[in-house]
């Protein structure tokens, strides 16, 4: 269906007139919200060319996960979409947005390495030519170049590891490769590189220092489609691999993953303490969260998989609220420092009180969503006896209060001569961001959502 909606946008943008090109943006948020709709719709699960895709009810909300994610950056994009220098490019960018998704769709259903790696270059590729998307600006275009580059160079290690695992087991099928995983080092070997690869899309420390620069190059929308979609993606996607895959040398990628998680939130937060650009710090804040994601893998049973569903469900909405409060500033004033918004309350209160939610939830204080992501991980992680590292993911997460509330002291407390002047987004941008303030706190009060997701992974284990 997402397909079909891309080759329908592409035929339209060829039946438009110039002057008509910005009829492209309702057509394409209308179909994909229809999209979206669609997927919540009960459908049996199946199985595809001879085990390569899969499709059950849990890998069916995986994907609806993510388009809700998409659906709230389409409408937060319209202001930016329809300023002059977009006007020629507007499909490409939902065209090109849809194909990275349809890629994601690929490896969440991937019952193979060959699907899955297909489904990795789909999702990957396309996203350098969002990075560079505005490449009339320097910091664009080289932020689509350090992508691709960074991307390339992280799809051979994996691709290598594949290799390895083809050449010790002669499969590349999930449930073949599974049965014949033992600890030589050969096969331990093929699992690092596996790991590797896959901690450079997720942005895991040391494989992270593309994450800041191609960030801050990217317009802003792309910025928070890379730190929220396709990092959710690649973090369903590694958690599904190492649970059907390489479950039986768990203890070996549970040590990996222990110490990925800890340098993560370390090198994450310390370095989010010193920016200012509002880009570069929800970049760091982004990686830090991701090591509090390998808390929920590292358990390696039922409630881990759903603690890690739940808290990338309310990582997304948090994220996008800050991004979304980021992107109306900076298609309004143009501004993106962090001193830029000294005074912003008592000129745009409304957003103010958005952006403040959003970092309270990324933050974990109780009672909005981002208390119950956290506490949920740390949960399922002292269930498992990792009560070390729980520990140090409280530290790190009572240091990310600290620079979560330097926005907020911005905002409510500092004061400013020339504060960011008094202007009102449209319509779809609003509808974007009460989007990302309802999931907020219906995610923190209704504690439904969790028992639902924990149902949909009965049968996993």
């Amino acid at each position: 269906m997402l397909v079909i909606i891309a080759l329908v946008l592409l035929i339209i943008d060829l039946a438009l007139k110039p002057a008509s090109k910005r009829h492209i943006i309702p057509i394409a948020v209308v179909l994909f919200i229809i999209h979206t709709i669609v997927g919540f719709l009960p459908a049996s699960g199946g199985i595809l060319f001879g085990g390569m895709f899969h499709s059950t009810p849990l890998l069916v909300m995986m994907k609806n996960v993510l388009n809700i994610g998409v659906l709230i950056i389409l409408l937060q994009s319209y202001s930016w979409l329809i300023k002059p220098e977009n006007k020629e490019k507007m499909s490409e960018y939902f065209v090109i947005m849809f194909s990275t998704l349809v890629g994601m769709y690929f490896m969440i259903s991937a019952g193979d390495f060959l699907m899955f790696y297909l489904g990795l270059e789909t999702a990957s590729i396309p996203i350098a030519a969002l990075a560079a998307y505005m490449h009339h600006r320097t910091k664009s275009a080289e932020a689509g170049v350090k992508y691709i580059l960074s991307s390339a160079l992280s799809s051979g290690i994996l691709l290598f590891g594949l290799s390895l695992i083809y050449g010790t087991t002669g499969s590349i099928m999930f449930s073949d490769v599974a049965f014949s995983i033992t600890d030589s080092p050969l096969q331990i070997f093929a699992l690092i590189f596996f790991i590797s690869g896959m901690a450079f899309k997720i942005s895991l420390v040391p494989f992270q220092l593309w994450t800041a620069d191609v960030y801050e190059g990217a317009p802003t929308n792309v910025t928070s489609y890379l730190s929220v979609i396709s990092k959710g993606a690649a973090s369903f996607v590694l958690m599904l691999i190492l649970f059907k895959v390489f479950f039986g040398v768990m203890d070996v990628w549970r040590d990996i993953l222990y110490t990925l998680s800890i340098a993560t939130m370390i090198v994450g937060n310390l370095f989010a303490l010193r920016q200012k650009n509002m880009k570069r710090f929800l970049a760091f804040s982004s990686i830090a969260q991701a090591g509090f994601i390998l808390l929920g893998i590292m358990v390696g049973s039922k409630i881990g998989m759903t603690s890690v569903i739940y808290f990338i469900l309310t990582y997304i909405f948090s994220n996008l609220g800050a991004f979304g409060v980021v992107s109306a500033i900076e298609n309004a004033s143009g501004k993106l420092s962090m001193d830029d918004y000294n005074g912003l309350y008592k000129t745009n209160p409304k957003l103010s009180l958005l952006m403040m939610l959003s970092v309270f939830s990324l933050a974990g204080i109780p009672p909005v969503a981002g208390f119950f992501g956290k506490f949920f991980l740390f949960t399922s992680a002292a269930s498992a006896g990792l009560y070390w590292l729980v520990f140090i993911a409280i530290l790190n997460a009572t240091i990310s209060l600290y620079y979560y509330l330097l926005v907020v002291k911005a905002m409510f407390i500092n004061k400013s001569d020339t504060p960011i002047s008094t202007f009102k987004s449209d319509f779809p941008t609003r509808a974007g961001l009460i989007l990302s303030a309802l999931g907020i706190f219906i995610l923190g009060f209704w504690s439904q959502v969790y028992e639902w997701i924990n149902n949909l992974t009965v049968g996993i284990f």
